[in-house]
């Protein structure tokens, strides 16, 4: 099932053929500079299942996201519910991608990511649509502003699922959109 296409992209239900590239991202010291820990293909295939399984009974989820022109898988993007609280309210939702370091740098990420906040204010109604990152994680932050969410300081936490022995990627920043802001823009 294809969620949403944009001039270059193709978000769509996960396959068993990108399993090697969703293991590949996982693995990837740079795309996981900013999390505790790679992950290896054994924990990857489960991540992967379990993306689907959520998808599948709640409509949202991170789905892969893949070249229009070949379908060639490049990472994923997708709304998800997120599962913190009390620093971000249950039923919040945030849109979240990864992508494999050679699609980096073109402009993927921004095209789809505004293409799906337009889907989660338009389809499924969501009043608001966060992201969140480590503080220092300049290339994602800079992506949450470029698709028009803001920082919201106030709202920042310290992330209770990465370890004491990783101190210096707790501190979570958080950038929002609301769907107003989304309508007046």
């Amino acid at each position: 099932m294809i969620v949403l296409e944009t001039e270059r992209l193709r978000v769509r239900n996960w396959l068993e053929t990108d399993r090697p590239l969703f293991a590949e991202i996982n693995a990837d010291p740079k795309v996981m500079e900013f999390f505790p820990r790679r992950r290896p293909r054994e924990e990857s295939d489960a991540l992967m299942n379990e993306a689907r399984r959520r998808i599948s009974e709640t409509g949202l989820g991170f789905f892969a996201l893949a070249l229009k022109d070949t379908d060639e898988p490049i990472g994923f993007l997708g709304l998800a519910r997120t599962d913190l609280e009390p620093f971000l309210p249950d039923g919040t939702v945030e849109i979240g991608w990864r992508l494999a370091v050679r699609f980096w740098r073109q402009g993927f990420v921004t095209e789809a990511g505004q293409a799906m906040l337009r889907h989660g204010f338009e389809k499924h109604g969501l009043a608001e649509i966060v992201s969140f990152a480590v503080e220092n994680n300049v290339r994602s932050t800079a992506v949450m502003t470029r698709i028009g969410l803001r920082p919201d300081p106030s709202r920042d936490f310290e992330h209770p699922r990465v370890p004491d022995t990783a101190p210096h990627l707790k501190h979570h920043v958080i950038y929002a959109l609301s769907r107003e802001e989304w309508l007046t823009r």
